[in-house]
């Protein structure tokens, strides 16, 4: 559903059904992102309770140089 929907199309998200309900997990680019695909596996499975376990990755170029010893 999340790779096949075009607004969405995020491929990098895993669900796991558990006996309380489910789980996500992965990684997204922002937490605008987190929040829309939250929203959409409630809207399809409305009386099953979701867990976020998405992170949010950086997508910017880093502000400093990093020095190495």
């Amino acid at each position: 559903m999340l790779a096949e929907d075009p607004s969405v199309a995020e491929q990098g998200i895993t669900v796991v059904r558990r006996e309380r309900g489910l789980v996500l997990y992965g990684e997204v680019e922002s937490p605008h992102r987190r929040d829309e695909i939250l929203r959409r596996v409630a809207e399809r499975f409305p009386d099953v309770p979701v867990t976020s376990d998405i992170g949010v990755i950086r997508t910017q170029a880093p502000s400093q140089v990093e020095e190495l010893p």
